[in-house]
């Protein structure tokens, strides 16, 4: 691996296909600054036949992307970034069940050292998504990772001009009212997204050399 195109994990759940647009925003922003990006999602525990017509559509939009294996996908890579919905302020079930079967990593010790980011999206403004963020850097921290936010440099997250996602912990999206959750991330969202990928694959570098 060279320390100047580090491996980085995005790794991802998304019932209605927000968290997935996010996820691809943050995929271009790696790749924006020489970053190497691992694009996964984690798997599904919904039951499919309690699938609404919007999942499926969802889904469907997703099915070329990998499922996250949390026993060997977390190996050699230099960083990575979770991309959940906010589920009552915190991660969705299905990201905490990807990391709950990562204690044999965490007992090794092999992401000590290594950046972390969040991102997420939720039905309105105050939906919890600074303490889902914040409540995924506890696991992020348990792991050893560095934690990394979305500084006030990044300005898109400041906006006054829309209703919009962002904070200094990391990117985030409105999905507004639903089901079925229509409101997609708007382009400054989207920006944000590319920003936090930019910003820890760059601090991604840093600390590889």
């Amino acid at each position: 691996m060279s320390q100047h195109r580090p491996k980085i994990l995005v790794v991802f759940y998304s019932m209605y296909g927000h968290i997935f647009r996010m996820a691809k925003a943050v995929v271009e922003g790696i790749q924006e600054v020489g970053g190497q990006p691992i694009l996964k999602q984690v798997a599904e525990l919904v039951p499919e036949q309690f699938w609404s017509e919007e999942i499926r559509k969802a889904k469907d939009l997703m099915k070329d992307v990998p499922v996250a294996d949390p026993r060997k996908d977390l190996d050699d890579i230099q960083g990575v970034i979770v991309g959940t919905p906010t589920r009552f302020g915190n991660m969705s079930a299905q990201m905490r069940n990807f990391w709950d079967q990562t204690g044999a990593i965490w007992m090794k010790g092999s992401l000590i050292g290594k950046p972390a980011a969040a991102f997420t999206s939720s039905n309105n403004q105050h939906g919890g998504q600074e303490t889902t963020i914040i409540s995924t850097h506890f696991t992020l921290l348990h792991h050893g990772f560095v934690v990394v936010g979305l500084p006030y440099s990044f300005r898109e997250q400041m906006t006054m001009g829309e209703i919009t996602g962002g904070s200094p912990y990391g990117a985030s999206t409105v999905a507004g009212s639903g089901p079925p959750y229509k409101r997609m991330p708007t382009a400054n969202d989207l920006e944000t997204a590319k920003n936090l990928g930019k910003h820890l694959t760059n601090i991604a570098k840093r600390l590889a050399s």
